[in-house]
């Protein structure tokens, strides 16, 4: 009994000297000390990401291809993922700002049940169905053997992946990202090193690539629900567990954008493997690849918007605006020049960043060459789109944040292609991300006014109350 009233209160005393932190420090500092932690993870998952398509392009590009075709089905297990931390998280970082910690409590466990029990289910249809589900991908006849190889474990570690995912979000969203990134990189280290051993020591090919996967997920999902357990703010505990349609309606309030986003960027990634197919397995290696990249230079503008996240959802929750606005901009400048230099960098270098992965391959580094320039072009409107749309969302504007988190992927990207591929041929597939990328930047811009609109009338009312 005495060591239980003596934890409540040092629970008690993390709590307060965390919302002491988040809506009193430095916002710049504190924006970008938050954002270290999560900068690395993305970088390091980005770059294990693009490890299986290294060392599986030894194996021809048909097998390079496969890995680009199951991405798609990653994309969507990652989107669930976001869906449930994103959710819960969101919802976790409002409430302790306001100090209303049983609600984040609760909240923690019961999206971390919910999400485990779906990656379940999922993992089981997709075992069920799996070569109908890799030919719907976009596999060719060619792809298919390699393709069901891989897929079969990704689709074993689903529960893990999500799992892993919810619980590195909340952390996250409590400030706690220093815990989440040990996790994340811990697996990912664990990918790189069991890729190669798999693939070509035990002579596995691309299985061995989908089963170093499916480990490392696994591992890192454990590191991070002991971290939970022991170092987070709001840990699990699975007897607070309380599913009801209230809490489902706040993890869909809060997590839809993110489903948004991540699912309609599954469904354009298969659309464009069915329309690349058209032009061979080369084509569908090389956007793969151009998509990796690309991801990767992303990853660290995704990361520091995950820095941005959580600092936004304290402020917001105490009802200090002013901080939210200061963060979002200075989120804004940051990464839209560190995107502008690997524009450049991206451009230069484009023909030697695709060789890296399939550098026999004389096709391949041709499209890619060309449809990894185009996305460059325009890479820097990247951060303020991405900024942009983890403010919205953070805040609990599901409706606004869910328009634009489909604008970039999919409400632009799906009419771009069909209308350019018939149009201008291969071009029109590379060229496609480009188009999209525009559009959505346009369409953030009047989105993004209308909030800050509010925080200003909100800002002015607080001031008149407190008069």
């Amino acid at each position: 009994s005495g060591r239980k009233m003596e934890s409540n209160i040092n629970g008690q005393e993390k709590q307060n000297n965390k919302f002491i932190q988040m809506t009193t420090a430095p916002v710049k500092k504190l924006v970008a000390t938050l954002a270290m932690p999560t900068i690395f993870s993305m970088l390091v998952t980005s770059f294990y990401n693009m490890a299986d398509t290294f060392f599986v392009g030894d194996l021809g590009t048909s097998a390079t291809g496969a890995v680009g075709v199951v991405f798609s089905v990653m994309a969507i297990i990652q989107a669930i993922g976001f869906f449930f931390g994103h959710g819960s998280g969101n919802y976790i970082s409002r409430k302790l700002g306001a100090k209303r910690e049983d609600e984040a409590f609760e909240m923690a466990s019961t999206g971390f049940v919910f999400a485990f029990l779906a990656g379940i289910i999922l993992a089981v249809l997709g075992l069920i169905f799996i070569e109908p589900l890799a030919m719907g991908l976009g596999s060719t006849k060619t792809i298919l053997p390699y393709a069901t190889s891989y897929l079969r474990f990704i689709l074993c570690g689903t529960p893990f992946i999500i799992g892993g995912c919810v619980l590195n979000n909340q952390l996250r969203f409590q400030g706690n990202a220093f815990y989440g990134m040990i996790g994340l990189t811990s697996g990912a280290f664990i990918n790189i090193g069991l890729d190669p051993f798999f693939i070509f020591v035990l002579d596995m090919g691309v299985s061995g690539a989908g089963l170093a996967t499916m480990l490392s997920q696994m591992i890192s999902f454990g590191i991070l629900f002991v971290v939970c357990r022991k170092k987070s703010i709001v840990p699990i505990l699975l007897r607070r567990s309380k599913p009801s349609l209230k809490i489902m309606k706040e993890i869909f309030r809060g997590g839809f954008p993110s489903l948004c986003r991540q699912g309609m960027a599954s469904i354009a990634t298969i659309c464009l493997n069915h329309k690349a197919g058209i032009y061979g397995d080369a084509a569908i290696a090389a956007m793969s690849v151009v998509t990796r990249i690309t991801m990767f230079a992303a990853s660290a503008v995704i990361g520091f918007g995950q820095g941005f996240q959580p600092v936004c959802g304290f402020n917001y929750g105490a009802g200090k605006y002013m901080r939210v606005k200061e963060a979002y901009w200075f989120s804004v400048k940051i990464c839209t020049a560190f995107l502008a230099v690997m524009s450049i960098l991206g451009v230069i270098f484009a023909p030697q960043l695709i060789a890296l992965f399939r550098k026999d391959d004389l096709q391949v580094i041709e499209i890619g060459t060309l449809a990894l320039r185009l996305q460059c072009f325009v890479l820097p409107v990247m951060g303020f789109i991405m900024p942009s749309n983890m403010m919205v969302q953070t805040i609990g504007k599901a409706v606004k944040a869910s328009i634009l988190a489909a604008a970039r992927q999919f409400l632009f990207y799906l009419p771009a292609l069909f209308i350019l591929e018939p149009a201008l041929g291969l071009l029109g597939i590379q060229m496609t991300q480009t188009v999209a990328d525009v559009l959505a930047c346009i369409l953030t811009i009047p989105i993004v006014r209308s909030v800050l609109k509010e925080f200003n009338l909100d800002s002015s009312q607080d001031e008149r109350t407190s008069l």
